[in-house]
């Protein structure tokens, strides 16, 4: 395992990392407030689902693919793009029941799978991973796959409580907003903007 200043800086940079909106921050705070606390709770626990799926690639080298083949950058990108904004047009488009102003909820299994596959489809979080948790590996105290893993487990237990203070804090927001205005679809339209917003970035991002 790393050493003791190395896991500090390793945890102070996490922290700091986990801290700066992203992407998955984003489709969490959408989640939230378009759709409650429990949505939100269900889409950063599949985001963490997911990010335990990029460490293990990377702890098995597998990420290197996405490095090495341009072609399986741009197929998980362009994959991952389609279905954000699948995902948004759905939701725009969803029509209210017939006895309530709100529009129909997905349920939490569903958001808690499409967390998964979003987070999944994302092929920066691969990179970002093959570039960051190697720096604080030390070939000499042990398997270097199993240091990534258990910094990866680090990072990903990190960012997974972030995400889960923005679920409690976006989804109180947006129950204010709720009590105010009352139900309305507009919150959803707007989760569908932000998810489509989301896959246009991925879409157009380069590997920097």
């Amino acid at each position: 395992m790393p050493d003791g200043s190395a896991l500090l800086l390793f945890a102070g940079a996490t922290l700091a990392l986990n801290l700066t909106p992203g992407p998955d921050m984003l489709y969490v705070v959408a989640r939230s407030v378009g759709e409650g606390r429990a949505a939100g709770v269900a889409s950063a626990l599949g985001i963490a689902v997911g990010c335990l799926v990029h460490t293990l690639l990377v702890a098995l080298g597998l990420a290197q693919l996405l490095v090495a083949v341009p072609a399986a950058y741009d197929v998980v990108r362009f994959g991952g793009a389609a279905y954000l904004v699948y995902l948004g047009i759905r939701a725009i488009l969803a029509r209210p029941a017939a006895d309530a102003e709100a529009p129909p909820r997905a349920s939490r299994g569903a958001i808690f799978r499409q967390g998964i596959v979003t987070n999944i489809l994302n092929p920066k979080v691969a990179l970002f991973f093959l570039a960051f948790l190697p720096q604080f590996v030390d070939a000499g105290r042990g398997s270097v796959a199993v240091q990534l893993l258990f910094l990866g487990l680090l990072f990903n237990a990190s960012g997974t409580l972030v995400n889960l203070g923005v679920a409690w804090a976006a989804s109180g927001a947006g129950r204010w907003t709720a009590d105010r205005v009352g139900p309305s679809p507009l919150l959803q339209r707007v989760t569908g903007a932000v998810f489509i917003a989301l896959g246009v970035r991925i879409a157009f991002a380069g590997r920097s």
